[in-house]
């Protein structure tokens, strides 16, 4: 695959370190210590950048980590604390992690921000989620005499549950832009407004949220192609749940949109056929596998891997294009989804993939890599190092203890 752009970043190629610390990939930090000098500035590159192709993608306890090995100075990831608030969060997010790994100079820094710094509610909020209460306890007073009155607190969060300074919000807000239906409207009404072409969209919103809560509707299914934004762009708001509430019972009509040249209800036939789709449907996945990869389409191709991957070794033909996302993709969230399908489809060859993921930036990559790696003393060796790492998230260092009391494989 080619270099790849998030807007004016360049995403380099995965046989780089630049590339493969862009994408988070566990090759990344066991080819850092090699070059440790290069690697110091690509470090601090994706720290001040942040390369993560969405929101839910993981990097912070992967920099954290690297910054930790590689001994680097703290001075410029702390430096972002200054920033916007998006850097002010990364920065904040890294420096906890190093805190609890031991780094005073980590938790002073957020210390003194939460005294003086601009974003300090999110940075405390961050902290006393994170971090042990006797390491944060003693600010109250500092956080009430900088509290001014108009800051939307979290009512059941600390610190403001502990020093009773929160403010009650709704526990259960309701999606912008859609009203609820009130609880009552019969399914005949509710199909009625669907199925009427001078309905407004946002009442057609509304009667599909509560459409979308209720059991499934087969009635819904005729109506879906009808059911797209004015210029025919997306689907309305809450389609997608109220037809995946159908499962296999949208399986034939979904057929029929996968072929759609809409792409919003192309994708819809397609989610139904990956996860509930027969035999018949293999074609129809791996077109749409092969059509994300051309285009380079990075978010979505977990949920075809999925689905490819209940056809086990039949689906063999998928194998080659998963291999390469896996491999390429900027979108680490979706990586571990390429490695079960492959596991499902043609395993043979997987070890070094394994062995790679037990310093992956996704912890369920990690997850993977503690249950198949193989039985080596490199592996034993960072089992242990997962097992007793204070950074890492708990059910990996359950993973991994559990995995080295059993002796292995």
């Amino acid at each position: 695959m080619r270099d790849e752009s998030a807007g004016d970043r360049a995403y380099m190629p995965v046989d780089s370190l630049k590339g493969l610390l862009q994408r988070g990939r566990g090759l990344g930090a066991l080819w850092a210590p090699d070059d440790s000098a290069t690697a110091a500035e690509l470090v601090y590159e994706a720290v001040r950048q942040d390369w993560r192709w969405d929101s839910v993608d993981d990097r912070h306890l992967y920099l954290a980590r690297l910054i930790q090995g590689l001994g680097l100075a703290l001075d410029p990831v702390v430096s972002l604390l200054a920033g916007d608030e998006d850097e002010c969060e990364q920065a904040t997010r890294i420096l906890e992690l190093l805190a609890v790994s031991g780094s005073a100079e980590a938790r002073e820094a957020l210390r003194a921000y939460i005294r003086e710094g601009e974003h300090w509610v999110d940075v405390m909020e961050s902290v006393a989620g994170s971090w042990p209460v006797e390491w944060w306890d003693d600010l109250a007073d500092v956080a009430r005499a900088r509290l001014s009155g108009e800051e939307s607190l979290l009512w059941r969060s600390d610190p403001w549950v502990r020093w009773g300074t929160g403010r009650r919000t709704s526990a259960h807000p309701r999606p912008k832009g859609v009203r609820t239906v009130e609880m009552g409207p019969s399914r005949r009404r509710l199909l009625s407004v669907l199925a009427d072409p001078d309905t407004a969209d946002g009442a057609k919103a509304e009667a599909l949220h509560t459409l979308a809560g209720r059991p499934p509707e087969p009635d819904l299914i005729p109506l879906v192609p009808g059911l797209g934004t004015v210029d025919g762009a997306w689907p309305l708001p809450w389609l997608v749940r109220a037809v995946e509430r159908l499962g296999s019972l949208a399986v034939p009509e979904a057929r029929a949109w996968a072929a759609d040249e809409r792409g919003w209800l192309s994708w819809t036939g397609i989610r139904i056929l990956a996860e509930h789709g027969e035999a018949q449907d293999l074609p129809a996945l791996m077109r749409e596998l092969a059509a994300h990869e051309e285009a380079r389409q990075w978010c979505g191709p977990d949920r075809l891997a999925a689905g490819l991957a209940r056809f086990g070794p039949a689906a063999a033909e998928a194998a080659p294009a998963l291999r390469r996302f896996w491999l390429c993709t900027p979108h680490s969230y979706e990586r571990p989804a390429y490695l079960k399908a492959l596991a499902a489809i043609d395993p043979a060859g997987l070890d070094r993939a394994y062995t790679e993921s037990l310093w992956d930036c996704e912890s369920n990559a990690r997850l993977l890599g503690i249950a198949s790696a193989p039985d080596v003393p490199l592996v034993r060796q960072r089992l242990t190092r997962l097992r007793d790492d204070p950074m890492e998230e708990p059910e990996v260092r359950a993973a991994a203890g559990e995995r080295l009391a059993a002796g292995g494989r």
